[in-house]
């Protein structure tokens, strides 16, 4: 089987499995975390995103952040994300994929990223939606200075394995309902 095609199998599974705790009352707690995990970074440039469909919300704690944040901009296929910048309550227009992001607002350059994603493994590894846009981000981040890109998603969408090619970014760590994951 191709990469692509153990790929499509695996986001199957990790769809599945955070469709089963979307809802189940465990934002509060990932949220929690999420908040320790930023401890330290409280003025940094920070970078999150408007949760869709089943993704876990990172919204209360962006909103509580005290640096700039940002949200991500789909520029075009093949293309790193563009963060613009979030303030709650500022005006939002649907993007790509129907994402909200801001009608207006400056480009923020973060120096931490919370990613969504559809599965995370114990390595460190993401499995996002297929656009490669998180990978072509963090790539050319890093390149730039210091990041902390950390995973943000519930328990169950841990696989035993993620398939990754060459270009597939590791995070940092991963926060959940049960704390943060460092990945050394």
């Amino acid at each position: 089987m191709d990469i692509d095609s153990l790929k499509a199998e695996a986001r199957k599974s990790a769809f599945s499995a955070r469709k089963g705790a979307h809802g189940r009352g465990l934002d509060a707690a990932a949220q929690a975390h999420l908040r320790a995990a930023l401890a330290g970074h409280e003025g940094a440039p920070l970078a999150g995103y408007m949760p869709i469909r089943t993704e876990i919300d990172p919204v209360p704690v962006m909103a509580a952040h005290a640096g700039p944040v940002g949200v991500p901009v789909i520029l075009g296929a093949g293309q790193a994300l563009e963060f613009r910048r979030w303030t709650p309550g500022c005006a939002m227009v649907a993007g790509a994929f129907g994402a909200l992001i801001p009608e207006d607002g400056a480009p923020v350059v973060p120096r931490v990223v919370i990613v969504p994603l559809v599965g995370f493994d114990a390595r460190g590894y993401r499995l996002g939606y297929g656009g490669g846009f998180y990978d072509r981000t963090l790539a050319g981040l890093r390149a730039a200075g210091p990041l902390l890109a950390l995973g943000y998603a519930y328990d169950a969408q841990e696989l035993p394995e993620v398939p990754i090619d060459a270009h597939d970014q590791r995070l940092d760590g991963v926060v959940t309902e049960s704390g943060l994951r460092l990945f050394p």
